[in-house]
């Protein structure tokens, strides 16, 4: 048999999924996942190999209209991501429909030239009867190939997907070993665990106005890991709601995300965190740097 092996790009406006699909997908906890828009902030690559294929599957930030130097950033990481795939799926909320967020997405898509597909995704939120125009109007914008609807949260359609993407993926030898999750560094995993429970405990503009740095990582002789971060905040205020009343907020996040580490890396992790304030972090190139992201100013 010929080996395959390609790039996939998931790309699409925030919250359509994206995240939610690379991790059922490889059936690993390699993107953070949260309610909240714009979680993601950096392509993250998930290593699936389906059969004698290796399909390499590329999570990107939500594409939105950027006003920060970090906000640039991530656009352009998403793009970056679509310009260097062999296929771009367009993952499309399917209850949001095709707005002009999502429409705008998939002109530009087309005016790339790349190999596309049109994903629906949340299917199982939405009636038949949506999912057919929808398909149409997007359809009208952009040439996609194919089109798949899917369900990231149930699994509805994943199979018949994959096994698609696995015959489209180009003839080639395979680019990392099988065995292999991610090419993420174990210190930037668990900074994103930690940043993943920050959404997940605070509200409003905290999650938005943080961004979490590995600083040591320290190897037991037990073979546990002691891992410290800093958490840096833009305002003062964020950081007595991070911390909370007595250090109770700080404590749950501690904990919840130590236990999700635990389970990521199949071993006891001490985790030590840290609050600072540091306005203006998100227009400085050292912390853009340190989340995988270039200037685009």
């Amino acid at each position: 048999m010929t080996s395959r092996c390609g790039f996939v790009a998931i790309v699409g406006a925030p919250n359509a999924g994206k995240s939610t699909l690379l991790n059922r997908l490889t059936g690993a906890r390699l993107s953070i996942v949260s309610p909240k828009a714009q979680t993601t902030r950096f392509r993250i690559l998930g290593i699936l190999p389906r059969g004698d294929s290796q399909i390499l599957l590329v999570d990107t930030p939500g594409i939105f209209r950027p006003r920060r130097r970090l906000d640039r950033a991530m656009v352009a990481a998403a793009w970056g991501g679509a310009k260097d795939a062999d296929l771009v799926l367009l993952l499309v909320d399917a209850k949001g429909g095709a707005n002009e967020e999502t429409r705008g997405i998939a002109e530009r898509l087309r005016d790339t030239g790349r190999r596309c597909w049109l994903v629906l995704n949340k299917i199982d939120l939405v009636p038949l009867t949506r999912l057919l125009p929808m398909t149409a109007t997007l359809s009208a914008l952009a040439p996609f190939e194919a089109t798949y609807m899917v369900s990231a949260t149930t699994g509805d359609g994943l199979e018949t997907l994959l096994d698609a993407l696995a015959a489209a993926v180009p003839e080639g030898p395979h680019l990392y070993p099988d065995d292999n999750l991610t090419d993420l560094p174990d210190r930037l995993l668990a900074a994103e665990i930690v940043r993943e429970q920050i959404f997940l405990q605070t509200h409003e503009e905290v999650p938005y106005g943080t961004t979490v740095e590995t600083e040591t990582w320290r190897e037991g002789t037990d073979g546990s890991v002691r891992i410290d971060a800093t958490i840096y905040v833009a305002r003062p205020g964020h950081k007595a709601i991070l911390i909370g009343a007595g250090g109770a907020r700080i404590k749950t996040i501690g904990a919840r995300a130590r236990a999700a580490l635990g389970e990521l890396f199949e071993r006891k992790v001490h985790l030590f965190l840290n609050v600072k304030e540091r306005a203006g972090w998100d227009e400085e190139m050292a912390r853009l740097r340190a989340i995988r992201l270039e200037d685009t100013a």
